[in-house]
């Protein structure tokens, strides 16, 4: 830490403590020294240039790019770039640290933008320069880890190469050296299943489909959405091929997958004295897909198993980062508390791990120690079944409920402090900026912290790009920034300009909708992309007026031909847009339900009209971004089909998981999505047939029947939508600015009114210091009706 004014070094037990000053305790773990790539420097060098060669293909002479590991401290990336000879010169501690010092020069010098939205790549003419001797920093740790296990199902389970090669570049250039790598792994996990004498049957029945293969992956659910085909097995290993190669050549360090122990039952057969246990359901999921079965830990099969995994994973690759993911209890709750057992059990799933692979490193999710089970006595027993600095905990969600301080650094592991921010991929605005924008620095000054590094790990992608631009930039910053400067200047970079509407909107926003202090993001609240119900409560974090009047200024500012000509602005106005009628469909809602307890059908008919009319509206603004619309989703599920069988199979996957989820509605709309197509195929005849219900109620004097309007909703209107077999669009429809500026012109003037002011102004809202704020755990806890007894949390 540059900062730092000494440093002394104590060597206890093969445990490097460095004590810091400045009233820092930080350490060191030479455990994981060999967690660095073999790759030589001069091709990590040339995969940065090649990666320069797809982002600017006509300014690729104007770069030089060479890896040195020795210009920065040990165990640090360090970038150098400085201009010389009329080319940008761009040194790196590996290829990662040369991409992240490209992306510096980008952003801070030509004015640049990456993200998940767009590229906005205006170089000026000439390019700026670097005076010498130009700029150099150093990251502030070890690490830098990307995704969630859910990641894979959510965002990543119908892409191609392509669309890989794009992420693996925004990863180097956002600094990430520690991606998770699971593609593939089922064709492994068959190889080593049926060696052990299992039936291809046996097998089919044990995975599920590729959309729920982090569910299937934990022992959460078994086989729903497969079985899986030949073709898949080749595609993936095929793929997983090429991402572990690209990876490995930036310098990065993929984290593999490893063994949990969840088995299919067909071991059973194979193995009756083996302690193979049958836990209980999971989210609902009925005997079929739920259930699933859990090999012991302690059994000597595991520890077969689990070796033979790794070894057969290293033989087909022809290679291994040493460090592995596995999650053993991840919502699945321990047969027992004791200590002893616990401690027992982790040390057994890494004696598999280093039965494969003997300098093997376990990297876990610490998203089970948000459960009540996790006492600090359970806890310390898991964590330190494994030897110090053997096993590195993912903080899971640290910006919103941190557990390194609850328990004591992780009992000596070290750890990574993760920003979620995201659950199923929902794409509504979010965002936590106090936090992460102070909160990995109190992590690092944590008394005897152990942490090292800072993670992003959302369960979907694709959204809210300002946010994780806002946290990749802890890889360097010293101390937390200006907000509301860096996010002037981010809009500057995003849009190649900016203006008082623009800033006044982005002020509005940062200090609203993106300052969600202790509240998190999802499903709940927002009603109209909800099943319907009476009793919907909704709240927000955020003054409703404040989103209303950020869409005013970005209305005004989409008039100066210089943001209507950029496409980032335009996915800006269309999300804002979206936000803005998701916030008046609030009011819409409560009107509909108060005509209703009126017993006034006149009103109960406006009110029904008003909703479904913001429906339409809605989904034809989105179908103006193809960001927004289902077809993209759809049209890459079936690409990966090789016959119509595969190609309608995985268009079942994708459509199931972002409506019910399940086969039964067992999880319903937790993946929910604000897209066009969605909103008019599935959730407007769902308020179409609730409103008819309402109607019914009414004109004929009989009670609301919830129990019917659930059955008649799930078999017309969200099985139907699963199934219909529809192509919808994959190119954009219609003209966002003036689509947006005359919805904006339709809906705005009613919220100005004095009895739509006053509504909003009492809305709930969710804060840690209101009566109304619920704890994560606890609201994940109830979210769905048909929780199994088995889950302590439901995190998808």
């Amino acid at each position: 830490m540059a900062s730092m004014s000494f440093q002394v070094a104590i060597c206890l037990s093969g445990l490097l403590i460095i004590l810091c000053g400045d009233n820092v305790s930080c350490r060191e773990f030479p455990t994981l020294d060999h967690l660095v790539t073999d790759t030589p420097e001069q091709q990590q060098a040339k995969a940065v240039m090649d990666m320069i060669g797809r982002l600017l293909p006509n300014l690729t002479n104007s770069f030089y790019v060479s890896v040195d590991k020795k210009l920065g401290p040990v165990n640090k990336d360090t970038f150098q770039i400085s201009t010389m000879s009329g080319q940008l010169q761009i040194q790196g501690t590996s290829g990662v640290a040369a991409a992240w010092g490209l992306h510096y020069y980008l952003k801070y010098y030509c004015g640049c933008h990456i993200s998940w939205g767009g590229r906005q790549l205006n170089i000026p003419t000439p390019m700026p320069r670097v005076p010498y001797p130009g700029v150099k920093k150093t990251s502030n740790d070890r690490f830098r880890y990307y995704q969630n296990v859910c990641t894979v199902s959510y965002s990543f389970a119908w892409w191609d190469w392509a669309r890989w090669e794009e992420e693996i570049d925004w990863m180097a250039l956002s600094g990430i050296n520690l991606p998770l790598a699971f593609n593939g792994q089922e064709a492994i996990w068959q190889k080593v299943y049926m060696k052990l004498g299992l039936t291809r049957a046996e097998v089919d029945e044990h995975f599920g489909g590729p959309a729920f293969f982090a569910w299937a992956r934990m022992g959460n659910i078994r086989g729903w959405g497969g079985p899986l085909s030949d073709n898949w097995h080749q595609q993936q290993l095929a793929l997983q091929h090429k991402i572990l190669e690209r990876m490995a050549v930036f310098g990065m360090t993929p984290v593999l997958p490893a063994f949990a122990g969840h088995v299919p039952k067909g071991l059973t057969r194979l193995f009756p004295n083996s302690s193979i246990t049958r836990l209980s359901d999971w989210g609902g999921f009925k005997d079929q897909y739920c259930c699933t079965y859990l090999l012991d830990p302690n059994d000597k099969l595991f520890q077969q198993i689990g070796g033979d995994f790794i070894k057969e994973y290293i033989k087909e690759f022809n290679y291994t980062s040493h460090i592995y993911n596995t999650d053993t209890f991840n919502e699945m709750t321990p047969k027992s508390s004791d200590p002893a057992y616990l401690s027992s059990t982790s040390k057994a799933v890494y004696d598999a791990m280093i039965a494969g692979d003997s300098q093997a490193i376990w990297l876990m999710q610490g998203w089970l120690f948000l459960s009540g089970f996790w006492k600090p006595p359970q806890a310390k027993a898991l964590l330190t079944g494994v030897p110090q600095g053997h096993m590195i905990v993912l903080d899971l969600m640290a910006e919103l409920s941190p557990q390194y301080q609850r328990l004591e650094s992780y009992y000596g592991q070290p750890f990574i402090w993760c920003m979620l921010h995201n659950f199923g991929g929902n794409n509504q605005m979010f965002g936590n900026l106090e936090s992460i924008n102070k909160n990995p620095f109190v992590g690092r000054n944590f008394t005897d912290s152990t942490m090292i590094g800072t993670g992003l790990t959302p369960e979907g992608i694709n959204q809210n790009n300002m946010v994780y631009e806002f946290m990749n930039e802890n890889i360097w910053r010293t101390e937390p920034r200006n907000i509301m400067d860096w996010v002037a200047a981010f809009v500057k970079r995003r849009y190649t300009g900016t203006n008082d509407n623009i800033e006044k909107a982005w002020t509005l926003l940062a200090n609203s909708v993106f300052n969600g202090a202790g509240v998190k993001d999802g499903p709940q609240g927002i009603q109209i992309i909800l099943s319907p119900r009476l009793d919907m409560k909704q709240t927000v974090w955020y003054d409703p007026n404040d989103v209303l009047m950020a869409w005013d200024n970005m209305i005004m500012a989409a008039q100066s031909k210089p943001f209507s000509m950029s496409k980032l602005f335009k996915y800006d106005l269309v999300d804002l847009t979206r936000q803005s009628l998701q916030v008046i469909s609030i009011q819409k809602y409560t009107d509909l339900i108060t005509a209703y307890k009126n017993k006034d059908q006149d009103a109960l008919l406006n009110a029904i009209g008003a909703l479904l009319d913001l429906l339409e509206d809605l989904d034809q603004v989105l179908a103006t971004d193809e960001h927004f619309m289902l077809g993209k989703w759809l049209a890459s599920a079936q690409a990966l089909g090789v016959n119509p069988k595969e190609k309608q199979q995985y268009d079942l996957n994708a459509r199931y998981q972002i409506t019910t989820w399940g086969p039964n509605g067992e999880i319903l709309d937790y993946a929910n999505k604000q897209w066009s197509g969605l909103v008019m195929d599935y959730y407007k005849p769902r308020w179409q047939l609730f409103s008819s219900y309402l109607m019914d109620s009414v004109s004929k004097g009989v009670p609301y029947n919830a129990t019917a309007f659930r059955e008649e909703v799930f078999q017309k209107v969200e099985l139907a939508f699963v199934q219909n077999g529809k192509t919808y669009p994959i190119t954009e429809t219609g003209d966002s600015y003036q689509i947006s500026t005359t919805i904006h012109s339709k809906y705005r003037p009613k919220t100005l009114t004095r009895s739509s002011k006053l509504y909003f102004k009492k809305l709930p809202k969710l804060t840690r210091k209101g009566k109304k704020f619920v704890k994560f755990a606890r609201k994940f806890q109830m979210q769905f009706e048909n929780v199994g007894n088995s889950v302590d949390m439901v995190y998808l």
